[in-house]
């Protein structure tokens, strides 16, 4: 009988495979981070997982998330990778939900069914509503702390966000947390300092404005590489995989 998942097998073991296979996880936000920690997380056996993003896949998202492709332009990113997990592991169930997940839709997802809860969602407002409920069902929770404007890709390591620092998110996180109660929280992070983006080049640019630091609103809108993010999920998926399997 056939095992697509025999060379895990010959490393953890049949144990940490069932495990993996009855494990209920649930990621929200599907982009950079995420697409990369739900790939790995589906490869790695997990048997249920569940999607929430409602973005769809844009020209902008083709250096870094693995459900940006030429053909998916205008697809929810939710609906493509939950498609491209099925084609990993038609076995296991995968669900997509096109949902934000904010204050006003957090009462629209049952958090307490999952074994786990992956956070790699963009905007604080939604990560702090998601670590708060978490917190308070007691379900096991692991949060995606900043990648953009970041260059190092061997930086990212998982920690208590108590013990980070020189990350802009995690700052505000660890302060917000706080005001709620909530002292600690597994994250994924980097010390790197996040860069300044540059300035997009134009048609015909003024010579004096041609890759010069930003120092605008236009600083809300991180710069990416298809790398850094890729490291930040794979390393966030491996903590949700060694915890589940217990290996």
């Amino acid at each position: 009988m056939s095992d697509p998942f025999i060379r895990t097998r010959l490393l953890v073991g049949d144990k940490p495979l069932e495990r993996l296979r009855n494990a209920r996880v649930a990621v929200f936000g599907v982009g950079g981070v995420g697409s990369y920690a739900v790939e790995a997380l589906a490869r790695s056996g997990v048997g249920t997982l569940h999607l929430y993003d409602d973005d769809t896949v844009s020209e902008s998202n083709l250096n870094r998330q693995l459900a940006a492709l030429h053909s998916t332009l205008g697809q929810r990113k939710a609906e493509v990778m939950a498609q491209r997990v099925k084609d990993i592991n038609p076995n296991g169930s995968v669900k997509a939900f096109p949902l934000f997940y904010l204050p006003t839709t957090g009462d629209q997802v049952d958090l307490s069914q999952y074994d786990y809860v992956v956070d790699a969602i963009d905007t604080v407002t939604a990560k702090l509503e998601l670590v708060t409920r978490c917190y308070t069902l007691h379900t096991k929770i692991i949060s995606a702390m900043g990648s953009g404007n970041k260059l190092d890709p061997t930086s990212f390591s998982v920690t208590d966000i108590s013990k980070t620092h020189s990350c802009p998110l995690a700052r505000i996180m660890r302060k917000e947390l706080r005001k709620r109660g909530i002292d600690h929280l597994k994250v994924v992070w980097s010390p790197e300092e996040p860069r300044l983006p540059q300035q997009p080049i134009q048609t015909e640019p003024p010579a004096e404005t041609v890759n010069r630091p930003l120092t605008s609103a236009r600083r809300d809108t991180p710069g990416s590489i298809s790398f850094v993010p890729a490291a930040a999920g794979l390393v966030l998926a491996s903590a949700v995989i060694r915890e589940l399997g217990e290996f």
